[in-house]
């Protein structure tokens, strides 16, 4: 499964708002998880401190979410497999 997410980094506390759902033009919807983290967007610490959060938000394992695309951006898009 891929999830879109907005990360803020440097944020107070680690933690992750479950979406509501929006509906696109289309009449698909997409929800936009919103993941706060306290690491620095430095070297890829706030982009592990996502990770992990995801993994135990979604009850799976580190290695089974990836990072697809906006490594250096805020909007990225994860997988989660199975």
């Amino acid at each position: 499964m891929k999830i879109a997410v907005k990360v803020k980094p440097s944020a107070r506390e680690d933690k992750v708002e479950t979406p509501t759902p929006k509906l696109l033009s289309a009449g698909d919807e997409l929800e936009i998880y919103t993941v706060w983290v306290k690491a620095l967007p430095k070297k890829g610490k706030a982009n592990d401190a996502t990770i992990k959060l995801l993994a135990d938000h979604f009850k799976v394992s580190y290695s089974q979410v990836r990072l697809v695309s906006g490594v250096t951006g805020r909007r990225k898009i994860f997988e989660i497999r199975d």
